[in-house]
């Protein structure tokens, strides 16, 4: 990074960044198959960990929160160097070749959540608009990254200062909201709450839900028992 900050990117050559590091060129290329590569050497261990993440979910948790959960491993690799990772990021938006570069990146975590969602849609509980599911799995993937990388932007562009945390939760919290009754809810695996339904003896309204529920899904089929009831 000092290399390229002080020689730009396209001069630097790999001969002079094994010299800096006190290794020969070999040795540079048993560890990266080229300059590109060597500006970003985390993501295949976090991709990794955002799928052991995954692997590991709790059958309670509403599959969008596993997903959140999971691209949250990305944030913490540009964390834990935060200075590095401003380099960095100044660094992809002067050259394009490393801008495509972590396109293709952000490309993997997506189609990885695309394939967690899409697996967490009860097949016995399709309706007629059921081809949609790859459409959701998709959109709602998409969501999650774009979500993520929004305020990782702002993080960095604020020199890696700030609540990233906080950001981060809030902005999921939007996410989800708008996705979250299609996945893991009407459709999801083990559905949080069984179909609504309602009786009336009296004032009395009969309601079912799952007692692992959240809570807001609980109330949104109270909701529409009493809807269905007037």
């Amino acid at each position: 990074m000092e290399l390229f900050a002080t020689k730009g990117y396209e001069a630097t050559t790999v001969d002079e960044i094994a010299a800096a590091a006190g290794v020969a060129r070999r040795t540079f290329f048993r560890h990266f198959r080229s300059k590109e590569e060597a500006i970003f050497p985390d993501h295949d261990d976090t991709l990794v960990r955002a799928e052991a993440v995954l692997n590991a979910a709790p059958a309670h948790e509403h599959p969008l929160d596993t997903v959140c959960r999971g691209i949250k491993e990305v944030m913490k690799m540009y964390a834990a160097q935060p200075e590095i990772s401003v380099q960095r990021y100044k660094l992809t938006r002067e050259v394009p070749t490393l801008r495509e570069a972590e396109i293709a990146s952000v490309a993997r975590y997506e189609r990885l959540f695309t394939r967690y969602l899409l697996g967490h849609f009860d097949e016995h509980v399709h309706d007629d608009d059921a081809n949609d599911d790859p459409l959701l799995a998709e959109v709602a993937a998409s969501a999650v990254v774009t979500a993520h990388n929004h305020v990782l932007r702002r993080w960095l562009r604020a020199g890696g200062q700030g609540d990233v945390e906080t950001q981060l939760d809030h902005a999921f919290a939007i996410v989800r909201k708008t996705f979250g009754t299609g996945i893991g809810a009407e459709r999801g695996v083990a559905p949080r709450t069984a179909p609504a339904s309602a009786t009336t003896q009296g004032e009395v309204l009969v309601t079912v839900a799952r007692t692992d529920a959240p809570l807001d899904e609980v109330m949104r089929a109270i909701e529409q028992a009493l809807k269905d009831r007037s």
